[in-house]
């Protein structure tokens, strides 16, 4: 059973930082390419990043040059390390993978900045 667990949401002041981790599990993670996403009320779930299994990486142009996506095979982890946030960065991340020809997510978690 594939399992993708995201930790690291919470509450931070415009300018902050965070970091996401997304803990898969029932995959060969080390073939996987993996993303991130986030959806706001009433708006449709977007690309923030993904990373291919060779470590390729593509971000939305809003958070170019403030967000990284990483992963660490040895521990099945997909990271999302957010800097400079604002807080139209306002939203519920989900991790995301496309295994075997299923789409699988996470749970998601919030991520709320303050002005």
């Amino acid at each position: 059973q594939v399992q993708l667990v995201e930790s690291g949401g919470g509450l931070v002041q415009a300018g902050g930082s965070l970091r996401l981790s997304c803990a898969a599990s029932g995959i060969i993670f080390s073939i996987a390419a993996m993303g991130w996403y986030r959806q706001g009320p009433g708006k449709q779930r977007e690309l923030v990043a993904i990373i291919a299994s060779g470590g390729g990486t593509n971000y939305a142009d809003s958070v170019k040059g403030r967000f990284t996506i990483s992963r660490d095979n040895a521990k099945n982890t997909v990271y999302l390390q957010m800097n400079s946030l604002k807080p139209e960065d306002t939203d519920v991340y989900y991790c995301n993978t496309i295994y075997r020809s299923y789409v699988y997510w996470g749970q998601g978690t919030q991520v709320t900045v303050s002005s």
